[in-house]
């Protein structure tokens, strides 16, 4: 008579690191920050898991019918339901007895503009989900418009930047403030840039009972304006001038960082990408505004004091760092 033996969820999770729920063959962009990113995600993830996916980037280039990316199950929603979809998902799994872990997918648009009132509502009701916002920063999928997560002074078709303001003129929305003042367990933020963050992140986020949040920073190519094999690169410019801050909030308190070892100007990023050209003119409007977005990552570099205090394995090139036979920290 065979033995059933039973695997914990979580060390399975932990002996599948090269499973791939997203396969190649999908049809992103060349560069595309968000394709790798939900990669790293699913593969740290590991294969006991259900996606409830947002319309939006993601998942228009991974499922034209008649053919699908995804390796596990996946389940298509709209812009403004995502998080009530994967409530209902994780409900269904809980009055099952089943330990399937739901991920609930979506963009800045889907995640801090039209799918917010879901979001919160799945967050505030204590749902067993992991919900990964891919951002990119604009509605890249319907032309490049400006969304609540757009940064400040960015040229986006909707925030063209002219007579009256230089790009947008409004903040870029404070998402993981926002979502931790739900008191959730756990929120955080990372970047496409680097790899072992990610995968520690959400593996830290699937061992947690009820709802968790990350944010995963996704340059565009297109519509950041830049070439495809630069995707990298600036990414981990936005972190290293203190723009994009890579923090971990338990209960809305902030519990980790990951310190700059040496900061960068925030024109080095900005420099790189169309969507801040207009502010290398010779425009005192232009000067004024470059001054302003270095104001707001001096800000970010106090408040959240990621100033290095010399070389670490876990800081913005330590963590870069690959290993001995390709392996990285993670």
């Amino acid at each position: 008579m065979n033995t059933v033996v039973q695997i914990p969820a979580a060390e399975l999770r932990r002996k599948q690191p090269r499973f791939q729920g997203m396969t190649a063959g999908h049809r992103a962009c060349l560069g595309c920050g968000e394709a790798l990113a939900a990669r790293l995600v699913t593969e740290a993830a590991g294969p006991d898991v259900m996606i409830a996916n947002a319309t939006g980037c993601l998942e228009i280039f991974t499922t034209p019918w008649p053919e699908s990316a995804w390796r596990i199950p996946w389940l298509h929603s709209l812009f403004e339901n995502t998080g009530a979809i994967a409530a209902g998902m994780e409900a269904a799994m809980k009055a099952q007895h089943k330990s399937t872990k739901v991920l609930a997918f979506g963009g800045d648009g889907g995640t801090f503009d039209i799918g917010f009132q879901a979001l919160s509502g799945m967050l505030e009701r204590g749902h067993n989900v992991l919900y990964v916002c891919y951002d990119n920063e604009a509605y890249m999928n319907t032309g490049i418009q400006r969304s609540s997560s757009t940064p400040h002074a960015a040229m986006t078709t909707t925030s063209p930047p002219g007579k009256e303001r230089m790009g947008k003129r409004h903040l870029k929305k404070d998402m993981l403030s926002i979502v931790s003042a739900h008191h959730i367990p756990y929120a955080a933020t990372s970047s496409v840039a680097y790899p072992s963050d990610i995968r520690q992140k959400v593996r830290r986020a699937m061992a947690i009972e009820g709802p968790t949040f990350l944010q995963i920073h996704c340059p565009c190519p297109l519509g950041w304006g830049h070439e495809g094999d630069e995707s990298i690169e600036i990414a981990r410019l936005a972190v290293k001038t203190g723009l994009f801050p890579l923090i971990e909030l338990e209960r809305g308190g902030l519990t980790g960082v990951m310190p700059i070892r040496d900061p960068v100007p925030v024109v080095e990023y900005l420099k790189r990408q169309n969507r801040f050209r207009h502010l290398f003119a010779d425009d005192l409007r232009a000067k004024q505004e470059l001054e302003h977005i270095q104001a707001i990552a001096d800000h970010n570099i106090e408040i959240y004091d990621l100033s290095g205090h010399g070389e670490s394995t876990y800081d913005t090139d330590g963590m870069s760092i690959v290993r001995r036979g390709g392996m990285r920290r993670a």
